[in-house]
This record gives structure tokens, sequence and C-alpha cells, in this order.
């Protein structure tokens, strides 16, 4: 007692000195301990068959499994391959392999749960190079199973061993259960009196009721009647939605199937995708992930998943077929259905930062497998180094480590059929012992990993500690999300710039960026919107984020949100208001995929989607979160559906606008014309006085006959060639057409004036009206006819017009 008290108040006074008997006994509720550096497991005797002090409603004992009645019967195995591997045995029996890297720890024991909740340990004794390994007889899939590790309790050096607490295999492939954040499932005393040393009293009580278990899982697919897309860098057009909040409201898909796996593979969603013509889908976060207790405590879950436990896992939430398995060939069928419709699969992954969180988080698999072995830990070992703001770090620069990240990446590229992967917090991964370092350990296995090198690779460029942010600087193998470019667009749009000098940069790939090393302009992924932000239609309808319903007092979400909302904030009956947001949506969309670079779109955004202005819906599983499909009825926001397919359709038919190289802003020939000239509104080639002039207005010719680049036969592509004019102004602006050498005419293609997109105040005459679905009749002269050059045509406020160029005459 006495020195219980003399150690909080050492805490108390700031001094905290590392005992040196490790953390000291206490008065203690039932099933908790302090117990010493050297501690043993718990028990095992017969006294406490559970080994849990505080009692459990699953208790262990023995049942026949593969041996003698009431013994398990564990053979060797082998250390290879991780996890969990239904095969047969060296005598024809059938079983299961389980090995476990633990390098620190003194014992692994399997345990097997029958359906009523049983526990069978099998105690793995074979320890090959920090891998604990055995293979156990009868275990088929099917079979639940967690892990129990055993060794030092002495959270002053960072070793938080409790073989209380039962752990998820992190090579597990399927999860089933979820977890439970009650304080059983903590390694140490969550509600310890003394809040400040709470983290170093160890908790015997056992977790295995509250946590879910791992699933064995058997190799039965074949990937040999798939047809992977494969589609170029440069042909690739972006989808990013969330798995559950896609089809959870799509009325064309069956009941039973909405918000899952089945879902997103039906028809009817996959039906959507095709007529947008996107290439790739990339999905929220799909691994196996845990819902952190404040949000529990507050009646919501996390929605987006950027909380993973289980890299090999996909989600059992997000599953029409169970969680014993069936979630695994559901996922695959999922991909082999967007494959057959020309569809990639993107994942978003999450390998900077476990759900496990910072010292006072739940002990949930790596924390209790080797905490010191797994994590960054800080000055002080009882902490982490926080590099993601989410609590800790995964240490990438262990060997052990790094082979987790990159058998998963793997597995799911050959065993589920993914073809490419964003990386949350990239530069968390890119860090050597401190700095990002583009020679880390992470990219260098990447860029020579004979599976890994040839998918897509999508590095999120920044985490949230000192020199994170590193836009523009990942090595060539790999693209990026530009967010100069999405707050550039945004700044430009809502009238915060003086000039078009960064505006330029962004149009024509961002060469400020990335023209180095042999990078192509496919580096950048271009966004004016991600699921983190505003949708496109709150981006033009809120200044400031409205996110009561998070339950945080708004202190999450951005407040750069580089927004505008057009006079009236949120809803509004305004006419002149609503018509302008509806432009601006408009021209926010043209820009983006007009714009030389990889565009990726957000679901729903194509159809208006809302979310009444929160910025951070991370947590909002409800109707702010879903898309909402009776929009594509919706008079007001059916058009810009129809413009969406309309610009990628454009973009798909004109390689000029999904360049493969830089622009140079020289001609291929003597008598050809640069790949690109810059104008101003006075029809006059622009030169570098122009660039540091304040304006609202930038015109961007591309030469169709110009492109540095040739088809698979080696013949060189060749183009139409296009004016881009892009126009922030408040007013109307005479911009004069560019004449000879550039042009002899010009024909209207798209005025984002015009509601439904035809050119000049025409109406919208559907999706087939023209070779690239455009038509109508315009002041400046109807489809087919030619707009004189040298004269000025009228370019509305805040608008965007794209002139096909009629190629001048010697």
């Amino acid at each position: 007692m006495s020195e219980t008290r003399e150690f909080g108040a050492a805490d108390r006074a700031g001094a905290l000195p590392r005992p040196a008997q490790g953390p000291r006994e206490a008065p203690r509720p039932a099933g908790i301990s302090g117990a010493p550096a050297e501690a043993p497991g718990p028990r095992t005797d017969a006294a406490d068959p559970a080994g849990t002090e505080g009692g459990s409603e699953e208790r262990a004992r023995p049942l026949p499994l593969g041996g003698a009645p009431g013994t398990v019967t564990v053979w060797p195995g082998s250390p290879q391959p991780l996890g969990a591997r239904f095969h047969t045995g060296p005598d024809g029996t059938p079983g299961t392999n389980f090995a476990l890297w633990a390098g620190g720890a003194e014992s692994v024991e399997v345990c097997l749960f029958a359906d009523d909740g049983t526990e069978t340990r099998a105690p793995l004794t074979e320890l090959t190079h920090e891998v604990w390994h055995g293979f156990v007889p009868g275990v088929r899939p099917g079979q639940r199973y967690g892990l129990r590790v055993g060794g030092r309790w002495d959270p002053w050096t960072g070793a938080r061993w409790n073989p209380a607490k039962l752990l998820l295999d992190p090579y597990a492939r399927a999860v089933d259960g979820a977890f439970t954040m009650v304080p059983e499932v903590y390694g140490h005393a969550r509600d310890w009196p003394e809040q400040d040393v709470a983290d170093t009293v160890r908790d015997n009580r056992d977790s295995a009721p509250y946590v879910p278990k791992g699933v064995v899982v058997e190799d039965d697919d074949d990937w040999r009647d798939d047809r992977r897309p494969k589609t170029p860098w440069s042909d690739t057009v972006i989808y990013e939605l969330h798995v559950r909040g896609f089809t959870r409201r799509h009325p064309g898909v069956p009941p039973e199937l909405r918000g899952t796996y089945a879902g997103l593979a039906h028809p009817a969603a996959i039906a959507h995708l095709t007529r947008l013509g996107v290439t790739a889908v990339e999905l929220l976060p799909v691994h196996q992930f845990a819902d952190e207790e404040h949000l529990l405590r507050r009646g919501l879950t996390n929605y987006w998943g950027y909380n993973s436990i289980g890299y090999f896992a996909p989600h059992a939430g997000y599953s029409a077929s169970g969680s014993r398995g069936g979630q695994v060939g559901e996922f695959k069928r999922m991909v082999r259905a967007l494959h057959a419709a020309g569809i990639e699969v993107i994942l978003d992954v999450v390998y900077n930062h476990t759900a496990e969180g910072g010292q006072g988080g739940p002990t949930l698999s790596l924390r209790g497998i080797d905490n010191r072995g797994y994590y960054r830990l800080g000055p002080d070992p009882r902490g982490y180094t926080d590099y993601t703001g989410c609590g800790n770090t995964l240490d990438v620069v262990r060997p052990h480590v790094l082979r987790l990240i990159t058998d998963s990446l793997r597995y799911w590229v050959t065993e589920m059929g993914v073809d490419g992967f964003r990386f949350d917090l990239a530069a968390a991964l890119a860090r050597s012992l401190h700095d990002v370092d583009m020679l880390s350990p992470f990219l260098a296995v990447i860029a020579q990993d004979p599976v890994l090198r040839r998918v897509k690779l999508i590095a999120e460029p920044w985490d949230v500690g000192a020199g994170g942010y590193q836009v523009g600087a990942f090595p060539p193998l790999w693209t990026e999300w530009n967010d100069r470019f999405r707050d550039t667009v945004r700044d430009f749009w809502r009238g915060a710039t003086t000039d078009v000098r960064d505006l330029g940069y962004r149009l024509s790939g961002s060469s400020d960026l990335y023209d180095w090393g042999g990078r192509r302009p496919y580096a950048s992924v271009n966004y004016v919107t991600a699921h983190d932000g505003f949708t496109l239609r709150d981006l033009v309808s809120y200044d400031g984020k409205h996110n009561a319903a998070n339950g945080e007092d708004g202190r999450d979400g951005t407040d750069d949100n580089r927004s505008w909302n057009c006079g009236a904030e949120g809803d509004t009956d305004d006419p002149d208001v609503l018509a302008l947001r509806h432009r601006q949506v408009r021209n926010l969309l043209a820009t983006l995929l007009l714009s030389t670079g990889v565009p990726m779109l957000v679901a729903g955004d194509e159809m208006g989607r809302t979310q009444q202005g929160n910025n951070n819906a991370y947590c909002q599983d409800n109707g702010t979160g879903w898309v909402d499909w009776s929009l594509r009825d919706d008079p007001s926001w059916a058009a810009l559906l129809d413009l969406t397919a309309r610009l990628v359709a454009l973009r798909r038919s004109h390689p000029v606008l999904r360049r493969g190289g830089f622009f140079s802003g020289l001609s291929l020939a003597p008598e050809g014309l640069p790949d690109v000239t810059w104008f101003g509104p006075d029809g006059r080639e622009m030169g570098e006085r122009d660039w540091f002039t304040p304006s609202a207005t930038l015109g961007m010719l591309l030469s169709g006959q110009d492109i540095a680049q040739r088809d698979a036969r080696g013949e060189p592509v060749v183009d139409d060639s296009f004016l881009l004019v892009v126009h922030a102004g408040h007013l109307p602006v005479e911009f004069t057409l560019p004449g000879p050498p550039w042009a002899s005419g010009y024909e209207a293609v798209l005025d984002t004036a015009v509601d439904g997109a035809a050119p000049d105040g025409g109406p919208d005459s559907g999706p087939d009206s023209g070779a690239d679905g455009w038509a109508g009749p315009g002041a400046d002269g109807g489809p087919g006819q030619p707009l004189p050059q040298g004269r000025p045509v009228t370019v509305a406020a805040r608008s965007v017009r794209l002139l096909r160029v009629r190629p001048a005459v010697d």
C-alpha cells in the first residue's frame, strides 16, 4: 500500500522513475495485477484452468482434436508461411499449420474455439528464427482461432506481453466477430484510479469473450480465367467509393446485398460505373478494422475504416456471405465482376498505424505479440512515436514489419486479384529512423518486388510528423495524390488567386512537381474532392464545416476548406445562388477531367451528393455518408451525371487530353506547332510578364498534331487540337480566338455556362449527339459551323469553354 502511494505521488510530481522491479503491486479489482517485470504468464493449473484470475465465460478445456481423446496433437510444422494455412500433413492427415513471428515472446498458444465458445489451447513449442510454429492435425477451414502470447510485463521498457488477452493473428485471412471495447480487451488496467500510471498495471482478465477470432481459410481459388484490365496510367480515370455506402441505398441492388461486396458486384452497381466510363474503383479501406471506444460511447462507428487490425482479411461487415470465410470468396467474386466490366480494383490501405491506438489503447494483436518489435516507441518506451495522428506508427524499418506489409500486399494481388493500392499517409512508411527517406527500406523493397512493382501504386504523400509533407518527392514508380491541384483549382474558381501561374502548371500535368527522374504526368492523381472533406456540392454550398453530428464540438475536420457558398450558407431557395452553384460544380468537374494527369472522382459527386456541410463524415454510417441514388431522378442534378459521363468519354476519345509525357512548349517538326500554347483574353500568346499579371482568364491550346508519343505499332499519335478557356471572373469576358498559325477556325464543344453542357446555350441533345456526345445550336455557331479565328467570343462569367481547332491552311 505504501509503495503504491509513493509511486502515484512520484508520478504526479513529474519524477516518474522506473521501479527496480517493474510496476508495483496495489489494491486492485478482481483480475488485475501489477506483475513484476519477469512475471510468468497466467496460471493454467487446476486452480485457474483458464489462466484468467478474474474468471471468464469461455473456459479453456481440452477437446478431442487430431489425437488421443482429451488432447491436442501439435506437430512441429513449418515456420513458412506465416499465419494459418490449411494443407495435408506429412502422413496425409489434413490440418493447419500455424506460424507467428513473436521475437521477444516466451510462449505462444493457438486457441481454438468451438461454436459454443469453448476454448482449446495448442501450444506452439517450435521456434525457428523468432517464428513460433506448429501443425495441428484435424483443424480445417472454418475453424475459429486466436493467439495467446506470454512474456515479460515491463511497460517501462515497452514490453507488454499479457497471455490473458486473446490476440488476432496478424496474418488471419478472415475474421469472425467484432471488438467490444470493454475493460477486458485492454492489456493494462484501463480504469485504474491513478490514470497517469494505469498503463503500467497489468489486467489479467480474459479478453476472449469480447474480441473476434481469426478463421482458417482454404486456398481454393484459381485466377487463370480472370482477365485483368491492365489499364495504362495515362488512360486511367479513378472513382473513389465506399463499399458499404455506394450501394446501401441503391434501388437496383437487392436489399440483402446492399452495402456488401456482392452489392458492388451487382449488375446495377456496375452499370453506373460503366455508364460513367471510369476505369478503376478506389475502395476505402476493406482490411478488417475496429471501432474506437470514443465513437462507440457516442453511438457511432468508424465508417471509413481507417483503423485497420487485420491486413489480410476483407472486412467482415461488408459481407453478405457470413464471416466464417465466406467474405473471402465474396470479395474475389466482386473483383472478377469488376474486371469483366473492364474496371480495375485499387485498395486504400492503412499500413502506417493500427487500431491499437496509443499508450492507453487496447491490446488486440501486435501490441500483445511484440509491442517493441512492431511499433515505433517514444523516448519513454511506455508511449509511441506518432507520425499518423492515430496514437501509434508501425516500425517499417524492422524486417518482420516490412515483411508483414509486403506479404499482405502480395496476397491481395496474387490471391485476391486487386490491381493496385493507395497508401494512406505514405510518408510514414517512407521514414527511416526518423526522417522521410526516399531510399527507405519500404520504398526499396517495393521497387524490386516482382509482383508489387507491376501494380498501380498511389501515395498519399504526407504524414503529420515533422518533414512529412512530400508532394512530388516519391520515386518514379509511384503516383501521388496531388493536393496542390486540389487547392489551386478550388482557389481559382472561388476567386482567391490573383494570377494564373499555378493554374497553368496544374492544367498541364504539374511538371513543376513531377518532371524529374523519368516521371510522367500521370504521377499526379488530380482531384478536387476526396472522401476526406466536402463533397463537390458542399464545396460550393458551405463556407465552413458543419460537423455537429460527429459529437466532437467542431474540433474535427479541417478549417482550410477553400470553399465558397455562392452567397448563402447551406440549403437555399434563391434561384440565382442555386444556378451559380450548379455552374461552379460543372466548372470544377470540367477542369478536373480536361487537365493532364490522372483524374479521380468521388462517388456521388457526379449527381450532387451532399453531406449537409459535414467535411469529416468518417463516423457517419447513415444517409450522410451513403450515396443518395434518388438524385439520378432529380431534374436539377440529372444533367450533371450526363455531363460527367460525356467529359470522361471526351477524354477517352482524345489522347491529346491524356498525354503520356509532359509538354515541352516545342513542336515535333519545323513546320509544326508547340505542343501547348498559352493565350490571354486578347488572343495573343502569353509572355513571361503575362503570368505575373492579375488575371482570372487563361487559354490553353493543345496541339493534337504534336503529341510526343507513338502507338503500339510505333506510329505517331495524332489527334484533334483543342482550345480550353477557363474564366473565373464574376463578369463575362471577350476572348479573341487565336488565328494562324494555330487555327483557321473553331467549333464549339463545351460551355459550362449552359445547363446540360450543350454549346452556347443550346439544349442538351442526349448522349449520342455526335462523335464526342456534344451537339446543339449556339449563338457563336452550331455544331459543324465554324467560329472565325481572330474574332472575340463571349465567355460567360465563371465558366469553361472548350473549342475544337480547325487547322490553319497554308
